[in-house]
């Protein structure tokens, strides 16, 4: 069964505003689900909770969020919205609290460009050769004035393997990482390079995010901004999803 497509499109939608998480509940079957959700469709579940509907489970995977009956024999996948709320994007909900939890085990890999009087950690999938990252990148001190603390995660365009991969990896693993990235945003060539760093992990946790483009920017309440924001929008977007 080949839903790549369908997946592509639910990662694509879920980029609405947020307010908060679904509770996660007790699922007594969830390994079985997991499995099954595994076997049948090659998916990689990480967390299954109650959904917003009576009878519905929610699977957060690696390929966004998909909806399955109890019994696991019905699958949905597609957006939900509440009506009664201003559609306010349930699915996109369902991913605040998760991807909190995912970036935990990725913050030492992080490239961080701290600001002296940090009021804020935004964290950003980035790709050297995209001309908004660039973009992004060039105002770093904007960001960093304002008392935003930018932190980058590797999100190869071209997927992996990928020369586009090979360069970020060889960022991640220069002996300067930060300069590295700098050169390689300026269109320079950074020595090829090899270390622990898994570049395809940090680009599959991207992809379970909804990240279909970059830049995309996680707050710190797990809210997903798709899309390049200069300084001062950030700010005004940080503190409106407060």
């Amino acid at each position: 069964m080949k839903l790549t497509k369908a997946f592509a499109l639910v990662a694509s939608l879920i980029i609405a505003p947020i307010v908060s998480a679904a509770p996660v509940t007790d699922v007594s079957n969830e390994s079985a689900l997991k499995q099954k959700l595994t076997e049948t469709l090659g998916v990689n579940v990480m967390l299954i909770q109650q959904s917003p509907i009576d009878g519905l489970y929610q699977a957060l995977t690696d390929r966004g969020v998909l909806y399955v009956t109890k019994d696991g024999t019905k699958l949905i996948h597609g957006n939900l919205y509440d009506m009664d709320k201003g559609m306010k994007n349930l699915t996109e909900a369902a991913l605040a609290g998760p991807r909190i939890e995912l970036l935990k085990p990725f913050e030492d890999e992080m490239l961080v460009y701290k600001a002296k009087n940090e009021k804020h950690v935004v964290t950003v999938f980035t790709d050297v050769d995209c001309g908004y990252c660039r973009k992004l990148h060039n105002q770093m001190q904007g960001y960093n004035d304002l008392g935003i603390t930018i932190r980058y995660l590797a999100y190869p365009r071209a997927g992996i393997p990928s020369a586009n991969a090979d360069e970020m990896q060889a960022v991640w693993c220069a002996k300067d990482p930060l300069k590295a990235m700098t050169e390689a945003k300026n269109g320079g060539n950074v020595k090829a390079a090899s270390c622990d760093i898994d570049i395809a992990a940090q680009y599959k946790l991207g992809m379970s995010f909804g990240v279909n483009g970059t830049p995309s920017l996680v707050l710190e309440n797990g809210v997903m901004v798709p899309g390049y924001q200069g300084p001062a929008d950030l700010l005004r977007t940080i503190e409106s999803s407060l």
